[in-house]
């Protein structure tokens, strides 16, 4: 923290680069000055600024699903939601579209700079597979950090599908576990991440509905997603398929007809 102290000091507004890559890439005058803000009080670079754009942050903060304006005092619970975002980009990971939760978290861990940049500011790392026990049973969490804004540990779960409501209940006992073994009185309730592939609202409100401690469900991309005024240009899934029957059928019929 001594360090972006410093760098907020000695970056205290955005400089011409900063400028030229805000009127170039961003176009709404409102979003531009949500960029501005956020260089400032962020000290962010040029390269990490264009990777917050490219990234679409102002769309993406603030959006995760989450419970805390029914288990979190109005201040802490305000903060919290604008800190989290509706999905993560972690296409710097470089994975394939299917892979497994224990090589998401080891990928995560070879790239903690970049993770915690795609978190946000104040995100300080604890440690992985952190081990909780309770009447000698053992419990991994996958990823715990501490958020020095916040004042209160945060626990992030991986999953790789879609979610489940069972996820809400595992998060929960985890949150709770914290809470009674290693939050300190200046803490505040520890809050529970569940970063998933995908999600449905309607099943996420309800799998929170009732639940004691503080949970939010994100998700996660880890390959770039394709611009729209591409999507529009694509052939369907339906037309790729009477496109390769077509050829099947030319090819069986030169087989059978040669000349």
């Amino acid at each position: 923290m001594v360090w972006e102290g410093r760098r907020r000091k000695s970056f205290p507004y955005p400089d011409w680069k900063h400028n030229c890559t805000l009127l170039d890439k961003v176009k709404d005058p409102a979003q531009r000055i949500w960029y501005i803000k956020q260089t400032i009080e962020n000290g962010w670079s040029r390269n990490v600024l264009v990777y917050q754009i490219e990234s679409d942050l102002y769309s993406r903060l603030g959006g995760a699903l989450t419970n805390f304006k029914e288990v979190l005092p109005a201040p802490q619970s305000d903060l919290a939601q604008s800190l989290l975002k509706s999905e993560y980009n972690l296409e710097f990971l470089d994975l394939r579209e299917k892979t497994l939760e224990r090589d998401l978290e080891r990928a995560l861990l070879e790239h903690m700079q970049k993770f915690l940049l795609e978190l946000g500011v104040g995100f300080a790392f604890v440690g992985s597979q952190y081990r909780l026990e309770v009447e000698g049973d053992e419990f991994f969490v996958d990823l715990l950090f501490y958020h020095l804004g916040l004042s209160c540990f945060v626990v992030i779960e991986l999953k790789t599908t879609d979610f489940k409501p069972e996820y809400s209940g595992q998060v929960n006992f985890y949150v709770n576990v914290i809470d009674s073994q290693l939050r300190r009185p200046a803490d505040n309730p520890t809050i529970g991440i569940i970063l998933c592939r995908s999600k449905k609202k309607s099943i996420v409100e309800y799998a929170l509905r009732g639940m004691t401690q503080p949970i939010g469900v994100s998700t996660y991309r880890t390959t770039a997603a394709l611009p729209d005024k591409f999507k529009a240009s694509l052939p369907s899934i339906e037309d790729l398929q009477h496109e390769i029957e077509a050829i099947a059928a030319q090819v069986e019929e030169f087989d059978q007809d040669p000349s």
